[in-house]
């Protein structure tokens, strides 16, 4: 996982990446986080961001594959692509996990 100190920079950087990442910073709340999302966000968006991160909680458990497929409704390409950016992505899964703990009962 990389350190807390360490600069990512991103192939994705962009100015208008920048500005949404830092209007998500300013969020002071669940219930703004609700309100900015549901606008920015399709229903279906939403829902498949929320999965993925079941998935990743699931997956740091220690679940299985099949018994996060039965649970979540996830592909197996979805499980196997959330579980690739855990072993091999920049860490922010890991990252967040690790901060809010990674249960996801």
């Amino acid at each position: 996982m990389r350190g807390v100190l360490q600069v990512y920079h991103s192939k994705l950087k962009s100015k208008e990446l920048d500005a949404l990442f830092e209007a998500v910073l300013s969020l002071k709340s669940e219930e703004e986080c609700y309100m900015f999302f549901e606008d920015l966000c399709t229903v279906a968006e939403l829902s498949a961001i929320s999965q993925r991160y079941k998935v990743a909680q699931m997956l740091k458990d220690g679940i299985t594959c099949h018994a996060i497929a039965g649970k979540t409704g996830a592909s197996t390409a979805t499980i196997s692509r959330v579980n690739r950016c855990l072993n091999y992505g920049t860490g922010g899964y890991c990252t967040i996990l690790e901060r809010n703990g990674k249960k996801g009962e």
